[in-house]
């Protein structure tokens, strides 16, 4: 776990100096905390303490010497870098497809529920229609939003995008911003299928898009690359297998920012662990 830590601080603060363009302004020498050390906690609240902040902090605080701050003052300067957290995850995400030698990637999704069926009602964290959704594999219904995730065949996460429960997956699709390698190939299941969208993403990038066909479908797969893609989707469920058993019983969070910040953390940290860091 000590070594882990390091190995975060030094790697969240090498790419905050590379990320932080010229102009920015330099931090506040009067603040408690830096903002390299403020992520480095929240990331340890998602690796070791499944999201707890206080639980990192007085980790951080006994044994790194980190100055004591408020958990609301640190959830507020946690909640300014969320742009630059995203910042961060999405030039690691490019490191990582530039080692993906393959080339080839997975896009899949996986529900995230606020809160039980019985307690939609009383939940005030997700209000409205829009975030009841139906988990098709499970056969499920549940209140909360669904993530987006890309990974490698292998299973590291490269982007993710968080929406209401209530949209498609072939909608969420349209929402992530895809910027794949010239050549690649990705590979997703049935609920993405959009023909439309399949020809102008793959004349548009230059890669290809292989999507799982149904029974009825109008461009059915040779026997050949359906197996493929089946092949291919196993390092998507080890990454969401892996990924999920990081997230506590509930995720607690007091706003829908909140919310989706621990997720993207728990996404980000997942994919450090999987690097090696």
């Amino acid at each position: 776990m000590t070594e882990q830590t390091v190995a975060m601080y030094c790697f969240i603060d090498d790419l905050l100096a590379f990320v932080r363009p010229a102009w920015a302004p330099a931090e506040d020498a009067q603040r408690h905390l830096s903002d390299a050390e403020v992520l480095t906690t929240a990331l340890v609240a998602a690796r070791y303490f499944g999201g707890n902040y206080a639980q990192a902090q007085r980790y951080m605080q006994g044994h790194w010497g980190q100055r004591p701050l408020h958990k609301s003052n640190f959830s507020r300067h946690l909640h300014r870098l969320r742009e630059v957290l995203d910042e961060l995850f999405a030039r690691f995400g490019q490191l990582l497809q530039h080692l993906n030698t393959q080339a080839r990637y997975v896009l899949d999704s996986f529900p995230v529920a606020a809160c039980h069926n019985t307690r939609i009602e009383r939940g005030k964290l997700l209000t409205g229609s829009a975030y009841r959704g139906r988990c098709a594999s499970k056969r499920s219904w549940f209140y909360g939003v669904k993530v987006q995730v890309l990974a490698t065949a292998d299973g590291l996460p490269v982007a993710y995008h968080v929406h209401p429960g209530s949209e498609a997956d072939v909608t969420g699709l349209r929402q992530l911003e895809l910027d794949l390698p010239e050549g690649s190939v990705l590979y997703t299941d049935a609920g993405y299928t959009d023909y439309a969208h399949e020809d102008i993403f793959e004349e548009a990038s230059g890669c290809q898009q292989h999507t799982a066909r149904r029974k009825n479908s109008k461009r059915p797969h040779a026997p050949a690359r359906a197996f493929l893609i089946q092949h291919f989707r196993h390092g998507i469920e080890t990454c969401f297998s892996g990924l999920t058993e990081r997230f506590p019983k509930k995720i607690h969070a007091t706003t829908a920012a909140g919310f989706a910040l621990k997720i993207g953390l728990f996404v980000f940290v997942h994919a450090i662990d999987r690097f090696g860091l």
